[in-house]
């Protein structure tokens, strides 16, 4: 049987119903009519009235017809959706209360039935308190000599649902939910208030929305979706019947965690309601209390943690933007507000990230020589000219179940678990998280800052093996007495340098001149237009206005970088110089479909072109890609991230001292990748040389599967002033 039953329109009052009061005088009469109904017991509890908070007095009417408007209004804790740039595939939910709104047209007429038969049978009869229901109840307790029935309306309890929803304290918390008359006739009269300001369609779609199903469902949609992993519009009778009762007592006839028993009887008790109000025949109710419960249950992901408790392949990008919104003051005054506002706004978010590309960057980083590797190893991928985040791939499971995860790497850590395969670490970046050296990329800096004060690509300096400085050093492999004395990786690459070749094959000691002659105040003030902060107590140290002038070694990449923040500096390059904000979302909708501006792009050119494409041209000799005027030198580091792609690319490799990590950062026109590999539990582990090509590759790879139907475009050349010619 799955025919509708009939049904009683749901809309308006029947005309054998009383209506509304018309003044707070009528309110005050009605429930002493109460009174006399129900006997001396009820009336103990309404004379009350005339002395509780004011209320005999036009004020104190007021005060109620305030407080009935406030909850009227009330807007429950709403669910924030978060999506993909495709706007369909779910990356994950935040809130604290799994509940979505509905209007009460989207809710089977069937569920809007059996609720009302549960819960309130002649809520269409009253003004929001039930007369005869009061006086029923009360013959019914005093006859026990217990409570056995409650006399609270669907209106009611709506009222006792917002008064606790508005609550700023836990004792007001404790005095919305507390068993006292004063409470009850409270709530009795903000009910009749609030039936003068709304429809009976208008409090039921409220209350449907609110009310309590049990599994952290809140309201009908949430009951929907875990129960029966349905819209409520697609709601059956049989389905109906049993949400409906659960709200008196979600526990007690839970259908998942108990035998069902409970469920069953409760079901259909809501079935013989149902008859009893003439919203289904005894026929139809019969067949359906035949009829086992069948569920369908679902478990909503929240807070980047996948469904059903399994892990998410969007969990590290999900966490990202969760700290991305943490800094967004449209969202409130602190990380905390904006957090709570995204866990109980209803915000529908349409993120940067693109599924396909979010795959394949899964792939790469967890290829067969890093998928079993306990080293971190991670890509990022951005859109030149946005800042927009594409994906945020690791060789990690985000997951905060580390019972299964190997012993720390940091040898003083005895006992401690580490981060993998397993972590919820922000590895790849986000908020004021630490980072890794970044070695050679750094050198980026310097680059830039010496094309920015007019020198040219073509600037030559004699680079020998080794080379003494004139910036002092406090000692270390690279000092040589009281001087910083750096030395390149082979001696092959010592001779006459200029940028292309210094920059292609990262040649330690053109750029430790290079820097001195340039200033290192002025590449440490390069870094920072070009977005780099300082996180770490010693970088903070020698950042400072009055040391940063003494930072040579900054230039071989011995301050600390998140890959998010290292690949936005490449970003930039591949847009000419604009500067953008990295950013993660698209479009941010609040819940009355009002699009919020704070996913918009937010740029501006911190660079001339002539200088990014000056940059891009010495780039593209680290990838050994030849062209007329380039003075490369005789290799690259980087040749097979060339022939990878297989169409203009440029970047960057950098390795530290002790090979702790490895990076590449590449980049075309149209996409930026950068990757790295580290041991984010212990920085001083080395990742070995036999991992020195893993970041290349796998940027190449992403660049190319990302690229192999796009069209080729082309760098545009720096102008020959800039490159000395």
């Amino acid at each position: 049987m799955r025919n509708r039953p009939r049904h009683r329109q749901m809309t308006g009052v029947d005309s054998e119903g009383t209506g509304s009061p018309n003044s707070p005088a009528d309110g005050v009469y009605a429930l002493l009519r109460t009174s006399l109904l129900c006997g001396l017991a009820i009336a103990a509890l309404v004379f009350p009235l005339v002395a509780m908070a004011g209320l005999s007095t036009k004020a104190g009417f007021d005060a109620i017809d305030v407080l009935s408007e406030e909850v009227a209004e009330t807007d429950p804790p709403l669910t924030s959706y978060v999506y993909a740039s495709d706007g369909e595939t779910l990356v994950s939910l935040f809130y604290d209360e799994f509940r979505r709104h509905v209007e009460l047209d989207e809710v089977a007429p069937v569920m809007q039935q059996a609720i009302v038969a549960a819960e309130d049978a002649r809520y269409f009869d009253h003004n929001g308190i039930d007369y005869r229901g009061i006086m029923r109840a009360a013959v019914a307790n005093q006859s026990s000599g217990g409570v056995e029935q409650g006399a609270s309306t669907i209106t009611m309890q709506y009222v006792r649902g917002a008064l606790k929803l508005n609550a700023d304290s836990i004792d007001e918390v404790i005095e919305a939910t507390e068993q006292t008359s004063t409470r009850k006739l409270r709530e009795a009269r903000l009910a009749m208030a609030v039936e003068e300001q709304l429809t009976k369609d208008e409090i039921l779609e409220r209350y449907l929305n609110q009310a309590y199903f049990g599994h952290n469902a809140y309201g009908i949609f949430a009951a929907s979706q875990v129960y029966f992993s349905k819209h409520p519009s697609d709601l059956e009778l049989e389905e109906a019947a049993l949400l409906a009762g659960l709200v008196q007592a979600p526990s007690a006839y839970d259908p998942i965690s108990s035998d069902q028993t409970s469920a069953l009887n409760r079901r259909n008790w809501v079935l013989d309601r149902m008859v009893e109000v003439d919203y289904l025949s005894r026929g139809d109710a019969s067949e359906v209390r035949s009829l086992e419960i069948e569920l369908d249950t679902s478990d909503p992901p929240n807070s980047c943690i996948g469904i059903e408790g399994t892990t998410s392949e969007y969990g590290f990008f999900c966490d990202y933007f969760r700290r991305w919104w943490r800094e967004q003051d449209a969202f409130g005054e602190t990380p905390a507000e904006r957090e709570k506002e995204l866990r109980q706004g209803g915000y529908t978010v349409i993120t940067t990230l693109d599924p396909e590309l979010q795959k394949l960057t899964n792939d790469k980083v967890n290829d067969a020589k890093s998928q079993s590797n306990p080293l971190a190893h991670g890509a990022v991928v951005m859109e030149p000219g946005t800042g927009r985040v594409k994906a945020l791939g690791l060789n990690r499971t985000f997951s905060y179940d580390q019972d299964d995860n190997g012993s720390h790497s940091n040898p003083s850590f005895d006992d401690r678990k580490g981060n993998y395969p397993n972590t919820v670490n922000p590895v790849l970046g986000g908020g004021d998280t630490g980072g890794y050296q970044a070695g050679s990329t750094f050198k980026i800096f310097t680059m830039l800052a010496a094309l920015d004060e007019g020198y040219t690509l073509n600037h030559n300096i004699h680079s020998p093996h080794r080379v003494v400085t004139g910036f002092v050093t406090g000692g270390g492999s690279a000092s040589c007495g009281n001087r910083w004395c750096p030395k390149n990786g082979s001696a092959s690459m010592a001779g006459n340098r200029n940028m292309w070749s210094g920059f292609g094959m990262s040649v330690n000691t053109y750029f430790a001149q290079l820097i001195d002659q340039v200033g290192a105040d002025k590449t440490v003030e390069m870094a920072e237009r070009m977005g780099l902060k300082w996180r770490s107590e010693g970088d903070a140290y020698y950042a400072s206005e009055e040391r940063r002038a003494g930072w040579g070694p900054f230039t071989l990449g011995v301050s600390d970088v998140q890959p998010i923040e290292m690949t936005n500096v490449f970003n930039t390059l591949a847009a000419e110089g604009e500067y953008c904000e990295p950013m993660p979302a698209l479009r941010v909708i609040d819940p009355n479909g009002q699009e919020l501006d704070v996913a918009v792009p937010r740029c501006h050119q911190e660079l001339e072109k002539d200088v990014a494409r000056a940059a891009t041209d010495a780039g593209r000799c680290v990838t050994e890609q030849p062209r007329k005027g380039a003075k490369c030198g005789p290799w690259g580091t980087s040749r097979n991230v060339g022939e990878i792609v297989d169409r203009p690319v440029a970047g960057k490799s950098g390795t530290t001292d002790n090979d702790r990590a490895s990076w590449f950062l590449g980049y075309t026109p149209q996409i930026t990748v950068g990757a790295f590999m580290a041991d984010p539990d212990y920085i001083f582990n080395p990742v070995g040389m036999s991992n020195s090509s893993v970041s290349k590759e796998t940027v190449g790879a992403i660049i190319a599967g990302a690229l192999k139907d796009e069209p080729v475009e082309q760098f545009k050349p720096p102008s020959k002033k800039i490159q000395g010619r």
